[in-house]
């Protein structure tokens, strides 16, 4: 395989029990950012680029993605590092971030852009997988867009432009849902036409267990 992701076994907490019980090894295509890869690796074939060193920073493929990131949020890039899957990471504030999101939700029909949110809309579940809380967000809330990213990144852009981005400090991945469902309720999305306002919510409720019981709860403070 010419994918450079490290081997991994699959995020969802039950594919990974079942392939670990099934004494099946960790795997590039199993690595939860193999999907991101293997569009990388489409785009390489599709304008003849080499596939050897698509993660390079000087590759034709990464100066691409790096003139589109400046372009959808608005910034320059403020510095490089490298992803936990090995591709460049590319810094951005909160509202490049953002505004990133807001370009895709409002860009025209028949542009890329526009597919990318398109393909959000037409499959959530694709979005990060069935059970995590942006696909539930995403089947919630017709049009929008959302997606999480390490260390308690998460954005959303709703069909009118709207957006909302934010980052955990401590990268405590229990909070993002939680304060994401408070940053949407302080903006009246759960009470809004077509939307599934109790689901919503559902998204933003994470217990404290004790003894396995509930004895608390997640709470944002705004």
């Amino acid at each position: 395989s010419a994918l450079q992701t490290p081997p991994d076994y699959p995020l969802d907490e039950a594919a990974r029990e079942s392939t670990i019980r099934a004494g099946i090894a960790k795997s590039s295509l199993a690595m939860n950012c193999s999907g991101k890869h293997a569009a990388m690796l489409a785009t390489c074939v599709l304008n003849g680029w080499p596939i050897d060193s698509y993660t390079s920073c000087d590759h034709p493929l990464q100066v691409s993605i790096a003139e589109t990131f400046a372009e959808l949020t608005g910034e320059s890039v403020a510095s490089v590092g490298v992803d936990g899957c090995g591709a460049p990471l590319l810094s951005t504030s909160l509202v490049g971030l953002a505004r990133g999101f807001r370009a895709l939700v409002l860009a025209p029909t028949g542009s890329p852009e526009r597919r990318v949110a398109d393909a959000f809309v037409g499959a959530p579940d694709y979005a990060s997988g069935s059970c995590r809380d942006e696909s539930a967000l995403l089947r919630a809330v017709p049009g929008a867009i959302a997606k999480s990213g390490a260390e308690a990144c998460y954005a959303v852009a709703l069909p009118d432009g709207r957006a909302v981005a934010l980052k955990i400090e401590d990268g405590g991945a229990r909070a993002r849902p939680v304060a994401m469902a408070a940053a949407l309720r302080r903006l009246g999305v759960q009470r809004e036409p077509g939307v599934d306002g109790s689901a919503l919510d559902a998204t933003g409720t994470a217990a404290v267990l004790g003894g396995g019981v509930p004895v608390g709860e997640l709470r944002a403070t705004f």
